[in-house]
């Protein structure tokens, strides 16, 4: 990947992480509220998990593009982690922030399915 490329996914990656700073806002909807009605106060803690899940995706999102624009900086993004062999273009453009390429991915992913225990090491092991 050459230094155009890099800088194009880099500022992808800072748009990408803004976006979901600004996401990370919504916390102020995460409030407890008593209702005097049994079903308002049903619809408010159903609103309330929503946002919550909502947070947690928004937040590992963030750890994932941090993550990957640490790579950006150590030289080494777009290099799969369980390979070496360069992730392609397409899957980056559409996860930014991958660290595997899919065939390693979809190892990974069978061995978690299979309920592997120390999964990452496991697969550092089979990649090897």
């Amino acid at each position: 990947m050459d230094k155009k490329q890099i800088k194009q996914y880099e500022s992808l990656l800072q748009n990408l992480r803004r976006d979901a700073l600004n996401d990370l806002r919504r916390r102020d909807d995460i409030h407890i509220q008593r209702e005097a009605d049994a079903l308002d106060e049903l619809q408010n803690a159903t609103h309330r998990d929503l946002v919550v899940a909502d947070l947690n995706r928004n937040n590992q999102k963030l750890r994932l593009i941090d993550q990957a624009l640490l790579r950006i900086h150590d030289g080494v993004y777009g290099e799969c982690e369980g390979c070496e062999e360069p992730i392609p273009v397409k899957r980056l453009t559409a996860l930014p922030w991958a660290v595997r390429c899919v065939a390693c991915q979809e190892r990974l992913d069978a061995l978690r399915a299979a309920g592997e225990g120390e999964v990452e090491e496991a697969y550092t092991l089979q990649a090897a």
